[in-house]
């Protein structure tokens, strides 16, 4: 039986709004007696207060206690809501729609509607799959080239604008054309030099995993850079590397050498090798156990070669399928290539004692071409040292060369499996414990310069410490060893397009990659497409005086593998 307790004691929280409303407009009782009397705090009393004021509270037809009022949808609304979500758009999106026509519906609203009407949820989603970026910006579903003219008139920022620098010399070695003699596939929608490009536009810009590849996934510059609205995903990236065959990556490398040798990168007198283990610790990998300086063990991983010109200190040779028992005959194998590369041109070639064997050794002597290495020494070798004489000082013209005036001693001795005599320089004083037991089949080379050519076989160890800090040669994706190789390629590739920039930038000749990279590549540009010309626009840096600088005018400045588009490069 219902009593007064009713409106004073109010149970249904419309009722108790109702009623706090009514004590505080008609009974004009003070907010601290209404909230004491109905269980409000002050701050909530006075909301209900401007809520009632300003018609946002309506108690006409309250809602009946333990039911929810559901909100009619019209067969109209419901239309527009299936039609959206055919279109992959969530019920979120679908609510704001809705919303912007006039129609006011909650989420959970377009929720219920989608589940009456059979559409599952969709699952979650990052907003690139969405098609959005942080900002907001509208993101391709799916990578495809595209033309200067498609682009005309758009400007875009490009956050990894630094590319832009390699394109003049990517055109000096005319890489498309080194593209298409070396076979490399393309597909439908992606051209094989736009994949060539994505490849190596991670290099230059130094990411470490293809992986790592939606760090650019919102750059339509970088995209640009390669003939693309934005590079291909990681996946689509892993899959092409796949398709290469050996066949494949020996012709453009090839094809490359020979081109940077017609445009004199090389020396070729001195030719530094050296292999490396690319270390790979997955549980169920093939692959066999190597020797890795580095770590001063064995270890599972993939053997690689290096071949480097001593003068430019450029890799103009590499290898990734090395077994260990393949390992002595690639001495002859760079040979091969070498030849194919620079006919008539007579190298020297620098290695260490455990490169190859005195039989290869024979082999390369029959072919005239000349060695420098050292003799593997042994307890009896060094107890005839103190029984020499006589020895010789000699100066070493390196600026550097903590111990430029060691001694030497020189004789002609015969060896294992080797064919005829060959020449010993016994080094001491020269900073080591032990003296070092260089031999060579050049008898005629002053022993001053023999000894320096293999005083600077440390630069083909520099060069690989390089390729692992900056260019992660380190970083194996993959136990396929076509697949290392390609990156090893790409490697040497982006090394050299390094060094002719490099060469160009005043005062910083000699610099790494990292340095390059870290003063001149790393940082953000405006691009421009007007008038079938795109124009970079570099913000204002502290060393942007040397980039004026270049010489941009002498080196090619239309992009083949952007319908011939011309590029400027624009420095505030």
């Amino acid at each position: 039986m219902r009593d007064a307790t009713y409106f004073t004691q109010p149970l249904h929280e419309w009722q108790r709004r109702y009623e706090a409303l009514r004590a505080s407009f008609v009974d004009r009782l003070p907010a601290t007696a209404v909230a004491n009397r109905f269980g409000y705090s002050v701050g909530y009393v006075h909301l209900l207060r401007h809520q009632f004021t300003a018609g946002k509270l309506d108690f006409a037809e309250p809602v009946t206690e333990g039911k929810a009022a559901r909100y009619r949808v019209t067969a109209e609304t419901r239309r527009k809501i299936r039609t959206w979500r055919e279109g992959d758009l969530a019920a979120g999106e679908i609510a704001q729609l809705l919303s912007e026509e006039g129609v006011d519906i909650s989420v959970r609203t377009v929720e219920r509607v989608l589940a009456e009407e059979g559409f599952p949820k969709l699952p979650r989603r990052t907003r690139l799959k969405i098609g959005l970026t942080v900002q907001g910006a509208e993101v391709p579903r799916k990578t495809a080239g595209v033309t200067v003219g498609e682009l005309e008139g758009r400007r875009f920022p490009c956050e990894s604008a630094g590319a832009f620098l390699f394109a003049p010399f990517l055109e000096k070695l005319q890489v498309p054309e080194l593209v298409r003699s070396a076979g490399l596939p393309g597909s439908k929608v992606i051209p094989a030099v736009s994949y060539f490009l994505s490849f190596l536009a991670l290099k230059l810009v130094g990411t470490e995993r293809y992986a790592h590849m939606g760090d650019h996934a919102f750059d339509p510059g970088l995209g640009l850079f390669a003939g693309l609205n934005v590079l291909p995903k990681c996946t689509a990236m892993s899959t092409y590397s796949y398709a290469l065959d050996e066949v494949h990556i020996l012709k453009l490398q090839e094809a490359f050498v020979k081109k940077a040798a017609r445009l004199g990168l090389y020396d070729g007198s001195v030719i530094n090798l050296d292999f490396h283990t690319i270390p790979h610790f997955g549980e169920e990998s093939v692959l066999q156990k190597h020797w890795a300086g580095a770590r001063g063990r064995r270890m599972k991983g993939a053997l690689t070669l290096f071949a480097q010109d001593a003068s430019s200190k450029l890799v103009l040779y590499t290898a990734a399928d090395l077994l260990k028992e393949e390992a002595n005959e690639q001495v002859l194998k760079v040979l091969s290539f070498w030849k194919k590369v620079q006919k008539g041109v007579v190298s020297t070639f620098v290695f260490d004692s455990k490169f190859t064997t005195y039989a290869h050794l024979s082999l390369l002597n029959d072919q005239g071409v000349r060695f420098i290495t050292l003799r593997r020494r042994g307890k009896k070798l060094l107890e005839t040292l103190d029984q020499l004489d006589p020895w010789t000082k000699i100066h070493i013209p390196h600026g550097k060369r903590k111990y430029p005036d060691p001694q030497i001693h020189q004789s002609l001795v015969s060896l294992n499996d080797y064919i005829g005599q060959v020449r010993q320089i016994i080094l001491r004083g020269n900073g080591r414990e032990e003296p070092a037991f260089l031999i060579t089949n050049d008898l005629e080379t002053p022993a001053e310069r023999v000894v320096s050519d293999y005083a600077r076989r440390w630069r083909v160890e520099n060069v690989i410490s390089e390729a692992v800090k900056f260019f992660n040669l380190n970083a194996l994706s993959s136990p396929i060893l076509v697949k290392v190789h390609f990156d090893v390629l790409m490697t040497m590739i982006a090394d050299t397009l390094y060094s002719m920039l490099a060469k160009h930038l005043r005062g910083f000749e000699q610099c790494d990659a990292q340095k390059i990279y870290r003063h001149f590549i790393r940082g953000k540009a405006a691009v421009d497409i007007t008038g079938g010309e795109v124009t970079v626009t570099y913000p204002r840096k502290a060393h942007n005086p040397i980039l004026r600088n270049v010489p941009w005018h002498r080196l090619p400045r239309s992009i083949s593998w952007l319908d011939d588009a011309k590029l400027n490069l624009r420095f505030q």
